[in-house]
C-alpha cells in the first residue's frame, strides 16, 4: 500500500464498515479501542464500547450527536490547541448529556511561526526519526492532557469516552498507544491500530490537502504535505521503543509526567480489561 496515493474507495468503504471502525456521522477516523488481547493478563481483552478515538468533531451532524450518546460516550476529550480550533474554524460541539473537555497538548506559545515552521519541516520529511522528535514533544507536553483521560478510566469505569485531536493520528495515537501498552497489548497490535488512520482519514483526504496547501511549506510540495499524514506500522514500533528507552516505559511515564501512583495505575489497568468470555 503506497503511503501517498489515494486508496480504492470500495476498499476504504469496506474497511470502514467493520470493527474497529465506528460510524459517527460528520466525524472521520472513529475507532473502538476494545477487544485487543492482553499479553500480560491471559484471558483478558480491552473493554469494548468504552474508549473511542477519532479526528475532530467540528463537523459532527445531529445524527452524529445522537450516535455519540447511543455509543454510551459521556465525555469527549479534545487534545487540540486554541490555535488549531480558530485556524480551521472547527469549534467544540455541544452535545446534550455529554461533557466536552478541552485539554490541549500544546499551548498557544507552541504555535509561534518559528515553532510551527520547525514542526512542519519535521513532518514534511516523513522520516521515522523526525516523527520520533515530534512524538517526544507530545510526550513532554502531554502529561496533563493525558492525565484527564487516564483519570476518566480510573473514576468512571462504566461511562464511555472519546478522545481526539485534529486528524486523530499523532496526539490521539500516542494516548491510545499509552492506554493499550499499559494493559499489555502486543506492540504489533498497537502499531496496527495506529496504521489504521491511513484508511480512517481517507474520506477527508481532499479537505486535509486543502488545509495543508495554505501553509507555505506545503503549497508547492504535495509529497511533503502527504508525508505529514503518513502513519506507518514501523513508526509506532519506533515510538514504543522510544517510550521505553527515553521515558522508562509506560508506567514510569505515567508516574512522572501524569503524576499517578502505582495503585492508581493498577486501578486503571483493572478498569480497562475484561475477561474474554464476558464479551
Amino acid at each position: 500500500m503506497d503511503d501517498l496515493q489515494p486508496l480504492d474507495p470500495a476498499y476504504v468503504s469496506d474497511v470502514l464498515s467493520k470493527p474497529p471502525f465506528v460510524s459517527i456521522p460528520g466525524v472521520i477516523n472513529v475507532r473502538d479501542l476494545g477487544s485487543y488481547v492482553s499479553q500480560t493478563r491471559p484471558g483478558h481483552v480491552t473493554k469494548p464500547h468504552y474508549l473511542f478515538r477519532s479526528a475532530e468533531l467540528g463537523g459532527i451532524t445531529d445524527d452524529g450527536k445522537s450516535r455519540v450518546k447511543e455509543l454510551g460516550i459521556t465525555a469527549v476529550y479534545d487534545l487540540r490547541s486554541e490555535t488549531e480550533i480558530r485556524k480551521y474554524n472547527s469549534p467544540l460541539p455541544s452535545i446534550d448529556g455529554v461533557e466536552i473537555v478541552h485539554i490541549p497538548v500544546f499551548q498557544t506559545a507552541d504555535y509561534s511561526p518559528e515553532m510551527m515552521a520547525k514542526r512542519y519541516q519535521l513532518y514534511a520529511s516523513g522520516k521515522t526519526e523526525a516523527f520520533m522528535e515530534l512524538y517526544a514533544q507530545i510526550l513532554d507536553h502531554g502529561g496533563h492532557s493525558f492525565g484527564h483521560i487516564l483519570r476518566h478510566v480510573r473514576d468512571k469505569p462504566n461511562s464511555g469516552c472519546l478522545f481526539h485531536c485534529t486528524a486523530g493520528k499523532d496526539r490521539t495515537g500516542i494516548i491510545a498507544a499509552i492506554l493499550l501498552k499499559l494493559v499489555g497489548v502486543a506492540d504489533d497490535d498497537i502499531a496496527r491500530d495506529y496504521a489504521l488512520t491511513r484508511i480512517g482519514r481517507e474520506p477527508a483526504r481532499e479537505m486535509i490537502m486543502k488545509r495543508l496547501h495554505k501553509e507555505p511549506l506545503f503549497a508547492s510540495n504535495n509529497e511533503a504535505a502527504l508525508n505529514m499524514f503518513t502513519c506507518r506500522h514501523e513508526t509506532m514500533l519506533a515510538f514504543l521503543q522510544l517510550l521505553q528507552d527515553k521515558y522508562g516505559g509506560v508506567e514510569e511515564y505515567i508516574r512522572r509526567y501524569v503524576g499517578l501512583s502505582d495503585e492508581e495505575i493498577n486501578t486503571i489497568r483493572d478498569r480497562l480489561l475484561v475477561p474474554v468470555e464476558s464479551i
